[in-house]
């Protein structure tokens, strides 16, 4: 398939690739960071402030690695932007496997849920869905050390381990407590299902496709595997809700699948430099689609559902989504830190801005607490609906 693509997930090493740890010093470190945003960052104005002021604030401060990461970070937040934010090598990394697709660990999303450890769901196919744990199992102890006060980062890296070890987790579901004990394996972190929801039946001539992250590199080799065993559905709905984006390559890649030319996406740097990225003539599927959105939609997100929306190729159901229309560059650093830093702003294929004011679905539909309990998605029976009209409608014109 042909691809006028270029990737803008980059990685930039500031002359200093062949220092050691060792010898790159906290200084460095914090002047390179420095450098990164006096370049790249696509407010010139950096918040309207002297950037200038922060270059040197902290030369007589900084004397340890620990230091220089305090200090970055508050040079950072001084461009009151949550997208450009420093990573510490643990966290760098932690990315890096995202992106790869991998991790050592036994396949659980977690998260703190009205202040106890809470499982939100384990991940298919992994040691923890294989082991018995569910959704909402309340996570008392790891290994025998009580959860109560820890944070979702500090359970992960408790949890998370050298593949063929075991960890023991003490759960509570219900009024019941039990022990499971689960041995850690390589996790390959899919991007894509056609699992539907619990209880959501999805019509027979349908296929559902929930796509939950664009961070994962191989996201667009899973869509078209996915299409291809759909291939017998007449039409799709595609779950972005909740997603919050990722690589914004995946984010092309996936649109072209979909789309028989057109303008996919432009972005402008701080320079005003503006570069569009459009759709080959090489559709790999023209069936009927439907995408679902709501406040957790975002960036990458917002780049699907807009350039399928601005060339009418989907209805777009559900709420307003999350309204993130910048793109951060990765930067990696020689002591294995790295710094994301927000590069450019990008438009809709209509020219629209969509940064802190999301796309507006076609169809509008709200998901009630009463919903929730009742375990119904009206949002999913709306998109069935739609769905089968632009089906009906398809047939009648080719008759």
């Amino acid at each position: 398939m042909k691809k006028k693509i270029v990737s803008l997930l980059l990685v930039l090493l500031f002359g200093t690739s062949q220092l050691s740890y060792a010898a790159y010093s906290p200084v460095k470190l914090y002047d390179d960071v420095w450098r990164i945003v006096e370049y790249k960052y696509v407010d010139q104005d950096n918040n309207a402030q002297e950037w200038d002021s922060w270059r040197h604030k902290y030369d007589n401060v900084i004397v340890t690695q620990e230091d220089a990461y305090v200090a970055i970070d508050t040079m950072l937040a001084s461009l009151n932007d949550p997208y450009t934010r420093f990573l510490p090598p643990n966290e760098f990394k932690e990315e890096n496997e995202s992106i790869k697709g991998t991790l050592n660990g036994i396949g659980i999303q977690i998260s703190v849920k009205d202040n106890v450890l809470t499982v939100i769901a384990p991940i298919e196919d992994t040691p923890a869905e294989k082991a018995g744990l569910k959704a909402n199992d309340k996570i008392l102890k790891i290994d025998g050390a009580s959860t109560k006060g820890m944070t979702t980062k500090e359970a992960s890296d408790k949890i998370r381990g050298k593949e063929g070890t075991q960890v023991k987790l003490l759960i509570k579901r219900g009024n019941e407590e039990k022990t499971f004990v689960v041995t850690r394996a390589v996790i390959t972190l899919k991007a894509i299902s056609a699992k539907p929801p619990e209880g959501v039946k999805i019509d027979e001539n349908l296929g559902y496709i929930r796509l939950s992250t664009f961070l994962n590199k191989n996201a667009t080799k899973e869509m078209t595997d996915i299409l291809g065993t759909l291939s017998d559905k007449e039409g799709y709905i595609l779950d972005l809700r909740s997603n919050p984006g990722g690589l914004l390559t995946n984010a092309i890649l996936i649109s072209d699948l979909f789309l028989n030319g057109g303008r996919i996406v432009s972005t402008v740097d701080r320079d005003g430099y503006k570069e569009t990225q459009e759709a080959s003539e090489d559709v790999f599927t023209n069936k009927p689609l439907v995408i679902l959105i709501n406040e957790g939609s975002a960036s990458a997100s917002e780049i699907l559902s807009g350039a399928l929306k601005d060339n009418k190729r989907a209805v777009i159901v559900g709420t307003k989504s999350f309204g993130k229309g910048l793109v951060q560059e990765i930067n990696k650093l020689p002591d294995g830190s790295g710094v994301n830093v927000t590069i450019q702003k990008y438009l809709t294929p209509n020219g629209t801005d969509i940064n802190k004011k999301g796309i507006t679905p076609d169809v509008e539909v709200k998901i009630t607490e009463e919903d929730v309990k009742k375990k119904v998605d009206p949002q999913i029976a709306k998109a069935q609906e739609v769905l089968q009209q632009l089906i009906e409608e398809k047939q009648l014109t080719l008759k």
